[in-house]
């Protein structure tokens, strides 16, 4: 069987989930507008380990890994510091809520497999998935541990607010469902909010994915990238 490109049908439709919980979003406010600078270089990165996410509140789903991709880890993976600030954020949601985590590190092989197998769609426009690349002064995001692609949960039950993981399309775009007013498009703010929170950024194409340390991260808030190219951990 090849590998799939959308997700393995881990999450379910927001509001599907939260009719049958009997429970609605909080109130969260409209997305900011979202830009993406140019992201510049990594000049001086940390030394900061990457480490299993381990929270009781934080799934962990390994789609890659169940989609059948040859790179996919076992593990969900992020750099230290990004894993903390993740659990404070699932901490601070409401009861009933939590975080389900698509994909964490990526290792290049499997950002090279992605990438190879997105973009022989010629259709395709760019952006979706990052080119792989190998200059440790610009690493993908993936690559430096300080990216995760995540949803939210109610009772546990992952949800898909408008698209799945790794939509391709338009309406997978952070703020494509603001003018949509219903249980997707708060999801999606509540989510984006509850990151922010914590000093992470989203990227704009995809509503699901948010960095922190990253050289996307450095270009929209001002400061200097803090990862460079994370290494597996040793067995």
């Amino acid at each position: 069987m090849s590998p799939r490109l959308d997700e393995p049908e881990l999450t379910r439709p927001a509001a599907e989930v939260l009719d049958a919980a009997g429970t609605s979003v909080p109130t969260a406010l409209p997305l900011p507008a979202l830009v993406d600078p140019p992201h510049p270089p990594v000049a001086d990165p940390v030394d900061e380990p990457l480490v299993v996410v381990d929270h009781p509140r934080i799934a962990c789903l390994g789609n890659y890994r169940l989609a059948g991709w040859r790179h996919a880890l076992g593990d969900c993976l992020l750099r230290a510091g990004v894993a903390d600030r993740l659990g404070r954020v699932v901490d601070a949601l409401p009861d009933r809520w939590g975080l389900a985590v698509f994909d964490g590190f990526r290792p290049y092989a499997l950002q090279v497999e992605l990438y190879e197998a997105a973009y022989a769609d010629p259709d395709l426009p760019p952006g979706f998935f990052a080119e792989p690349d190998d200059d440790p002064s610009t690493p993908s995001p993936h690559l430096t541990g300080g990216s995760v692609d995540l949803t939210l949960t109610v009772d546990g039950i992952p949800l898909a607010p408008g698209t799945g993981f790794d939509d391709l399309t338009p309406r997978a775009h952070a703020a494509a469902l603001e003018g949509e007013p219903g249980p997707d498009r708060d999801v999606r703010r509540m989510l984006y909010h509850a990151m922010a929170a914590e000093g992470f950024v989203v990227f704009d194409g995809e509503w699901w994915h948010f960095e922190h340390g990253t050289r996307r991260w450095a270009a929209i808030t001002g400061r200097p990238p803090r990862y460079g190219p994370a290494s597996e951990p040793s067995d």
